[in-house]
């Protein structure tokens, strides 16, 4: 959107939405965007045909073919917005750039002090990181470099050597001589969970389970240990992490994100980018942005209105510059009719602009759609073919042609050079010490270009705390767990819980559900150096007890499978289900799950156990949400552990909870309703190959535990749910507000406070004033059980009706371990942004008129406090 009006017949926005003298790309001289303007979109999809040759002339014409639809195609099938197909280029005119200026911030060192990415501030402070004075260093560092470069040697920078084309699955050239003018270059290399393609290294547990874990520390610790592999193999920037929100529950890569609440997913977000680039590699957040579902997703449009991208979709981006990260990645799907790697208004206006973010944007693998993108804000072009193994490029050679002719500036070029170089120097990477790449993600086993470093240290350590930490348990009747040691006899039932019949690697990037299971598949998941089983490590712990240990691993053989679980103490019934991306099909699930059913004859296995065994403990290892409604009342079903995809450890965790060794303390990271249609999205499937199909995110604000409470749904587990092998009483609710002590911004404080609107200028929605604490609230809290506990405190905004938000809000949660009659007052901070909604006729922050209600408590549906915001 904010794009002169020459560039709109590309866009398809009208003349009067966008300025006629305006720059693209500068917000100082851009006017500011309008409601009505982000919903319709940026306009119509780039052309399909790609540029190869010379750029082209003023005069070149879009012709797209569009294909209307009346409607619905069917119940789960989506509006067709357009054909695939053009009959020209895409038409150019020449642009003019200017850098978008650095968001100012008042020195604030006891609130805002200046950090190093290599020095954060501990988790869960209350300290918000300055990183300005080491972006200012690292942009200065980069401008002296990139000035000596060729105007090709700068679009090198930015223009991946294409598919295969290196060690790396996305590399960035050299420029020579390395240690003088030039530079090294770049390795980008998955995953969010670990070194992907990669030989000794760690499988953590997926994403869904550090945010199941609603612990700080423990995400902290994930972060900074997946960065410290990923920088001992060479990596300069990590593939992670991914926060795509969980919108529908099938959707196949919702375990490489954080679950389904935009404050949760924030949180883990910011914590993980903090921990990973302390470890000096680079995180690169991603995918920008509603990238959903796997069905179509490089022909659907995602359909955001400007709250719901704010409030929901956007919110963890901003967290992550917060933390100070250094590249995002644009997702493969249209957002409002244009795709996302050529989406204006989120790349340039949202995240450049009202952000303030000072790293650099990549395109994901294969998602980059014309030379024209670096002015819609794309700053690197991945892996650097167009189509993998092509030997063509939409940047490259066909990006210098644009810059000679005037179509786009060189000043555009330096910009996005610098904010790649300026990236690496803001970690350090060029010191000396930086590792150089050793291994290479497309020839495993080549022992010229794989050095097989071992970068797994005692990782394995935090993956099975980790591991039993993100563990829910979800039932527990007449406290079945934890095992006692007096059981004398249990039987495990269920493929699931064992070893596949060959090995942990099996399937190509995971692609295959046999054993355990731990990761997803698709590009977010690494190689298992090893992988401990259930059988084996609930046998090794069991052998304490004396108790005798039985099995079944056949999922199928159900009358065997009853037969054996009679007259045992316990029987063990595990299960799963999975999904990943759409590249690999699994049981003919393409990337997205088909249904919330387990899989394997998950249901009937367990039915035919408890048809024969009264205390039948079931464990689901499972990527979302299952339909558990066929068995999870049964009398004989007396506990459920959710155990999600823990990663490596994922037997010696499950054993560490079933035998109480460790007490669990997860939360479930979205809901898990009694019904796939009581949730407020479905998976839109249809069209014909070469369709767009539109995707109308109408639920809005209203997205899992959101639309439960608004629609007065009643799910099988809410959201933030879980049990514990103790018990915790909470008491003594206070809210007071903060003094203020910002003089510097002390207007727009009292601004806000009136009613009015934050400012639209660079950095307006990460500006110290809006995110430092504003009010403290105190509760305390008890263990009134027998044991030592964790228990996770929640805090949910009840906003006015003036507000038009759902019932209840995330806002706040922190982690309190407790010994059996312990107290601890617990203290959560809310800031203003905390308490504000998104005006999107004002285009800023707001306090919304009348009162604010606060409601602490276990989870989304047991608040046990109610408070009120003073004024």
């Amino acid at each position: 959107m904010l794009i002169r009006a020459s560039f709109l017949p590309l866009l398809g926005l009208c003349a009067a939405a966008a300025s006629s003298s305006g720059s693209a790309g500068a917000s100082s001289s851009l006017p500011a965007p309008t409601a009505s303007e982000f919903a319709s979109g940026s306009g119509a999809p780039a052309a399909a045909t790609p540029v190869t040759s010379a750029a082209p002339t003023a005069s070149a014409t879009l012709i797209p073919t569009v294909v209307s639809s009346p409607g619905a195609l069917a119940v789960t099938t989506g509006v067709i917005a357009s054909s695939l197909g053009y009959s020209s280029l895409v038409p150019v005119v020449p642009y003019t750039f200017s850098p978008f200026p650095v968001p100012s911030q008042p020195a604030a060192p006891n609130a805002f002090p200046a950090v190093d990415p290599s020095k954060p501030p501990p988790p869960g402070s209350t300290l918000i990181p300055n990183f300005q004075p080491a972006w200012s260093a690292a942009w200065a560092k980069a401008k002296k470099k990139v000035e000596k470069f060729s105007l090709e040697e700068k679009i090198s920078v930015a223009t991946g050597t294409g598919w295969e084309n290196g060690r790396c699955l996305g590399d960035i050239p050299p420029i020579e001589p390395v240690n003088g003018r030039g530079w090294p270059g770049l390795c980008l290399e998955d995953s969010p969970l670990g070194v992907r393609n990669a030989d000794y290294v760690t499988g953590f547990p997926a994403a869904i389970n550090a945010a199941a874990t609603w612990n700080r520390t423990l995400i902290r610790e994930r972060g900074l240990y997946i960065g410290r592999e990923h920088r001992g193999k060479g990596v300069n920037f990590a593939l992670g992490p991914m926060t795509n929100m969980g919108r529908i529950a099938q959707g196949g890569r919702n375990w490489e994100g954080f679950g389904a609440d935009p404050f949760l997913s924030g949180e883990s977000t910011y914590e993980t980018v903090l921990g990973m680039q302390e470890s000096g590699v680079g995180a690169t957040v991603k995918h920008l942005v509603g990238n959903e579902q796997e069905y179509k997703r490089t022909q659907e449009t995602s359909d955001i209105d400007d709250r719901t991208m704010h409030e929901i979709y956007a919110h963890p981006f901003l967290r992550s510059v917060m933390a100070g990260v250094t590249s995002m990645m644009c997702s493969y799907n249209l957002v409002n009719n244009t795709y996302a790697c050529e989406n204006d208004k989120v790349m340039n206006d949202i995240i450049k602009r009202e952000y303030g973010f000072q790293g650099f944007i990549m395109s994901d693998w294969q998602a980059t759609h014309s030379t024209i993108s670096p002015i819609t804000g794309l700053d690197m072009s991945m892996p650097g073919d167009i189509v993998f193994n092509s030997g063509t490029t939409y940047f490259g050679s066909n990006l210098t042609s644009y810059v000679q002719n005037s179509t786009i500036p060189e000043s555009r070029i330096d910009d996005m050079a610098i904010r790649i170089i300026a990236s690496w120097y803001f970690l350090h990477q060029d010191s000396p010490s930086y590792p150089s790449v050793n291994f290479d993600a497309f020839k495993t086993d080549s022992e010229e270009t794989n050095e097989h470093i071992d970068v797994q240290a005692d990782h394995y350590k935090l993956v099975r705390t980790m591991g039993a930490a993100s563990t829910v348990l979800l039932k527990n009747t007449n406290n079945a767990l934890p095992l006692k040691s007096s059981l004398r006899s249990l039987v495990i039932i269920g493929s699931d819980g064992g070893p596949g019949r060959t090995g942990p690697n099996a399937f190509v990037d995971q692609g295959g559900d046999v054993g355990v299971l731990a990761m997803g598949w698709g590009s977010g998941t690494a190689n298992f150096t090893y992988l401990s089983n259930p059988l084996d490590a609930i046998q090794a712990r069991a052998r304490q007890s004396r108790t005798s240990v039985n099995w079944l691993l056949d999922d199928w053989d159900v009358a065997r499978a009853g037969n054996l679980a009679r007259k045992k103490g316990a029987a063990i019934v595990f299960i799963n289900s999975d999904s990943g991306e759409q590249y690999i099909t699994v049981d003919g699930n393409q990337g997205d799950r088909n249904n919330l059913t387990a899989w394997h004859n998950g249901d009937n296995l367990v039915l035919a156990v408890a048809a024969q065994n009264n205390n039948t403990i079931v464990v689901a290892h499972s990527v979302g949400p299952l339909i558990l409604e066929p068995w999870i009342d049964h009398p004989n079903v007396t506990a459920l552990l959710w155990a999600g995809l823990p990663g490596e450890e994922a037997g010696n965790s499950i054993a560490d909870v079933l035998f109480g060794d460790f007490n669990p303390s997860g939360r479930l990271p979205y809901t898990i309703a009694k019904d796939l249609a009581d949730y407020s999205a479905q998976r839109i499937i249809g069209g014909r190959s070469q369709d767009i199909i539109a995707i109308p995110y109408t639920e809005g604000l209203e997205i899992d535990y959101r639309h439960f409470d608004a629609k007065n749904i009643t799910p099988r587990y809410e959201f933030g749910f879980g049990l514990s092998y103790t018990a915790f009483g909470y008491s003594n609710l206070k809210i007071t507000k903060l003094p203020s002590t910002d003089r510097a911004q002390s207007n727009l404080i009292s601004a806000w406070e009136d009613g009015k609107a934050s400012p639209i200028v660079a950095g307006s929605s990460s500006a110290l004033w809006l995110h430092r604490p504003a009010y403290q609230v105190t509760f305390s809290l008890r263990n009134t059980g027998k044991v030592a506990g964790g228990e996770i405190p929640q805090l949910y905004l009840n906003f006015p009706p003036s507000a038009n938000e759902p019932p209840n809000i995330l806002k706040g949660f922190t982690d309190v371990l407790l010994k059996p009659g312990e107290s601890e007052t617990v203290t959560i901070y809310l800031s203003r942004y905390d308490l504000s909604i998104w005006d999107v006729v004002k285009q800023g922050w707001v306090r919304p008129s009348g009162s604010i209600g606060v409601s602490v408590g276990a989870s989304s549906r047991d608040l046990r406090l109610k408070g009120k915001i003073p004024s």
